[in-house]
């Protein structure tokens, strides 16, 4: 499989300059790469970032996002060709639909500490999507969805680990409602762009699939 998911984390975040939140606890400690090594892309001498072209930058973005999210290419592609289709702008559209996706909603209730380990909790069945389990990263969340953790996956630690950390990223969003004691979570509305990650210039995915 691609490196976009199962290469070092944390080369992936210097490739890209800025913190993915790839690692969970370690993106939020002085451990993180990025912090010790600003401005550094990987490889054997260190070298610094050169000045991109145009196409460069729309292609930089566009890999960040995707290793942001965890995808392939394939996989990425499909979600802009998705947002195309859908009335509003394309860009807020491709967001949502990434946001939206199951794993990244566990993600998002604190309930893994980064969207691989919350990828991981839905893949081994510790998920309920209204009462029944859902094993499914991809499954689209929809506006009053209800989230739970499984009996049995409710007793591992990295859980309970999980969301204590999710109070150093800032907590759960407005859009969404988390019941901690019960590890059970609601999406409440579909978020706005406000509402989004402001360090992702999803125009330039846009216009590098459009070129």
């Amino acid at each position: 499989m691609s490196n976009v998911i199962n290469g070092p984390k944390c080369r992936q975040c210097r490739r890209e300059g800025q913190k993915l939140f790839l690692k969970g606890a370690k993106c939020l400690s002085a451990k993180c790469a990025v912090e010790k090594r600003p401005n550094v892309v990987p490889g054997q001498h260190g070298q610094r970032k050169g000045r991109l072209t145009e196409y460069g930058v729309m292609m930089r973005e566009k890999q960040k996002v995707k290793r942001m999210y965890g995808l392939l290419e394939a996989q990425f592609h499909r979600y802009y060709e998705e947002a195309t289709r859908r009335k509003g702008a394309t860009g807020d559209n491709l967001l949502i639909l990434l946001e939206t996706r199951l794993d990244n909603i566990i993600y998002r209730l604190g309930l893994g500490a980064s969207r691989s380990e919350a990828r991981q909790l839905v893949s081994h069945k510790g998920i309920k999507v209204n009462g029944r389990v859902v094993n499914i990263p991809s499954y689209e969340v929809k506006v009053g969805d209800i989230l739970e953790v499984t009996e049995s996956a409710s007793q591992q630690l990295r859980v309970k680990g999980a969301v204590e950390e999710s109070k150093q990223r800032g907590g759960v969003p407005d859009w969404l409602e988390m019941d901690v004691d019960g590890l059970k979570g609601k999406l409440k509305v579909l978020p706005m762009r406000s509402e989004l990650p402001s360090d992702v210039a999803e125009h330039l995915v846009v216009e590098f699939y459009s070129k």
